[in-house]
């Protein structure tokens, strides 16, 4: 059942989250977020599947992180930020702690598996997060709690999965492929 409409899951409110979240709720378009995320799953899809196998280990610089790892890590931050989601949107008022990305990117091994199992995991955990969002209602949606030290929204949550993917898709573009 689809419980969601688009004042649902419009943009966040002054509030619903950290200031440095804004340089990902900014790059987000107006529209309803829930089909701004499904969408943006089948466009980013897409993309990762057309960047050449010989870059698949590419970094741009000494110390960044390579193609497979940003795919991996946009993977790991979505599981968090929609179990922060859940969390929030369900009501529960636990004060959720923060993660170091760079310490969960370098226990991964994300060079050892199989690219297209990267990509394929991505869209497994978008079309879950999808499947949650579209869950909850208004009040759900708007329901504000604590991660990381700060109030997040569940609709925030939602507007910062979308703007942190195109914030990497955009460095991917920029700085990877760019530089091939």
């Amino acid at each position: 059942m689809n419980t969601t409409d688009s004042a649902t899951f419009g943009r966040p409110g002054p509030g619903e989250h950290a200031e440095y979240y804004g340089r990902y709720t900014r790059l987000v378009p107006d529209g309803d977020l829930v089909e701004i995320l499904e969408r943006q799953m089948e466009e980013t899809a897409a993309f990762l599947r057309g960047i050449p196998a010989r870059l698949h280990d590419h970094r741009y610089a000494e110390g960044k992180w390579s193609i497979k790892e940003v795919i991996g890590h946009l993977g790991d931050t979505e599981r968090i930020f929609a179990y922060r989601a859940l969390r929030i949107g369900r009501g529960d008022t636990t004060p959720l702690p923060g993660f170091d990305e760079n310490a969960y990117v370098a226990d991964a091994r994300f060079a050892e598996q199989e690219y297209a199992h990267l990509v394929e995991d991505f869209i497994a955990v978008r079309r879950a997060t999808v499947s949650l969002l579209r869950s909850f209602d208004a009040e759900e949606a708007a329901r504000v709690g604590e991660a990381s030290g700060w109030p997040v929204s569940a609709r925030a949550l939602a507007a910062i999965m979308a703007g942190h993917v195109i914030h990497h898709t955009a460095i991917l573009r920029e700085r990877y492929l760019g530089a091939s």
